[in-house]
């Protein structure tokens, strides 16, 4: 439906748009890109490097604690690093101090959103690069060396050449990401498509300038969304000689303490800072005002815990289904169903609300006793309508960990239910789902977390009064009350750390 937009345009809004708005969303776009894919990719590759093939002071620690960012939203950086370099904020103040004639340095800038974005999404690139230089085994260097390569021309000549398409994947995850972010954006006032869909809805009240826009964004995501398949479609798993196991590269001198500094920055710049000033705003503000937050945490779990519930159906089902059933059919249906992680929160708010805005216009208008008990539209602004928007976003989380759990049941296990009597739904419920449970339970925490982190989706499709801890982050942030904003920052970072330590417990076992 959003796409659709594309072939029926509306002259008027394409006029405005096009006068008023395209070239500044354009470039602005253009550049966060731009300074996203090269930061993103030099702290990606290179501490992939150091925490995957080498050896030297606290690599087992960073190995996994620089996986860590990922349990903090893009929003919530953003809102620290400006309380940090806000005119009256610690930074500031002390460079002043230091230096009385200098002025200020805003970071309310195209630069500033990218080196924040990088902060939140190099993970990515750090995961898929690890993993790459891991597999790759060590005959292939050692083969370099005796030819008289010196290690670093080594790595870029052959361990770098190696992990392309691993690289080129996770950059391609890095770009999806930085075209959906809204959060980030917003608080720093830089226009991008996301941001702009959001003003043009709420702010101009245009849903079609909104839906406009959305369809460009969408095309843009789709095409990025075709390429990081095909890099996937490239990777191989296989090791080439020995790997990584039969002994790291040890680093020695300068070396040493060079890789450890790079490593601790990073670290600190992406999860130390962050929590720890937090965690001082979050002290400032506690007291009896602060029980107000529990009705939004209700909200918020009650939400996540219905989404994650409803969405690990679905893809239990859908993954029954293909198990079943593994034609052309049911393969490209799961594929169609889990293409919403790929969507921005914006592009799919628009979307949702617009395929539900023509079925309450169907439902009043030609189902007459709906009409008269209820003039006023039906799915729009309802819950119901918002937990649909999540199930469509996140079923590629949940349905990834139950399909994975599922290829692991052999086959001869359901055709001996079978061959007992055990037929249709009763296989499902009393044989798949005993063998699922940790997939099913590894599924609903992706997704609870997601859900409870998620902003845009939220902020535009929730009903009249349904505030979460998100919601209330864009609020305060929005009317720069950093200290207010930090509590319900520090309950959804402790709750995103549940599948950022799943993660590293499995990445840890390939170490």
């Amino acid at each position: 439906m959003i796409v659709g937009h594309l072939l029926v345009p509306q002259q008027e809004v394409w006029k405005h748009l096009a006068q008023n708005v395209l070239a500044t969303l354009v470039a602005n776009t253009a550049l966060l890109l731009a300074c996203i894919v090269p930061l993103t990719a030099v702290m990606g590759v290179g501490l992939g490097w150091l925490t995957g093939v080498c050896e030297y002071p606290g690599r087992r620690f960073f190995a996994w604690a620089l996986v860590l960012p990922f349990a903090i939203p893009p929003y919530v950086f953003a809102f620290v690093y400006l309380g940090l370099f806000d005119f009256t904020g610690p930074v500031q103040a002390a460079m002043r101090s230091l230096f009385p004639s200098m002025g200020f340095i805003d970071i309310r800038n195209g630069f500033g959103v990218a080196a924040i974005l990088s902060l939140a999404f190099y993970p990515y690139v750090y995961l898929m690069a690890r993993t790459a230089f891991m597999t790759q085994g060590r005959t292939a260097m050692e083969a370099a060396r005796t030819l008289g390569m010196k290690p670093s021309r080594a790595f870029f000549k052959v361990a770098l050449p190696m992990a392309r398409p691993f690289v080129a994947a996770g950059l391609m995850l890095v770009c999806m990401e930085s075209l959906a972010d809204f959060g980030a954006v917003s608080i720093f006032n830089y226009d991008t498509f996301t941001n702009a869909i959001y003003k043009a809805w709420f702010g101009l009240f245009s849903l079609e300038s909104a839906a406009q826009l959305s369809s460009v964004l969408a095309i843009f995501v789709l095409t990025i969304l075709v390429l990081e398949q095909r890099m996937r479609a490239r990777m191989r798993y296989t090791e080439a000689g020995r790997s990584c196991h039969a002994g790291r590269i040890k680093l020695t001198g300068t070396g040493k303490w060079a890789a450890f500094a790079a490593s601790l920055l990073v670290f600190l710049l992406g999860f130390g800072i962050p929590c720890v000033q937090l965690g001082i705003w979050a002290w400032e503000v506690v007291g009896p005002d602060a029980l107000r937050y529990l009705q939004y945490s209700m909200r918020t779990l009650t939400l996540g815990l219905t989404g994650a519930f409803v969405t690990v159906v679905c893809a239990m089902v859908l993954s029954f289904a293909k198990r079943n059933d593994p034609g052309t059919i049911t393969t490209w249906t799961s594929r169609v169903a889990t293409l919403g992680y790929a969507l921005p929160g914006t592009v799919l708010a628009v979307g949702v609300f617009m395929a539900a805005s023509w079925m309450d216009d169907w439902l009043l208008a030609g189902v007459g006793w709906i009409a008269e008990a209820e003039p006023a539209p039906i799915l729009q602004g309802s819950l119901g309508l918002l937990i649909a928007a999540y199930v469509i976003r996140f079923l590629a989380a949940g349905f990834g960990s139950v399909d994975s759990a599922m290829q692991r049941i052999t086959p001869s296990i359901g055709e001996a239910a079978r061959s007992m009597g055990v037929t249709g739904h009763a296989v499902l419920r009393r044989v798949y789902l005993p063998m699922l449970n940790k997939g099913l339970m590894t599924g609903a925490i992706l997704v609870l977390v997601d859900i409870m982190k998620e902003m845009p989706v939220t902020l535009m499709m929730r009903p009249f009064g349904w505030d979460t801890l998100a919601v209330k982050i864009y609020e305060y942030t929005s009317e720069g009350e950093w200290e207010l904003a930090a509590l319900p920052a520090v309950v959804l970072i402790l709750v995103g750390l549940l599948p950022v330590l799943l993660l590293t417990r499995q990445s840890e076992r390939q170490s």
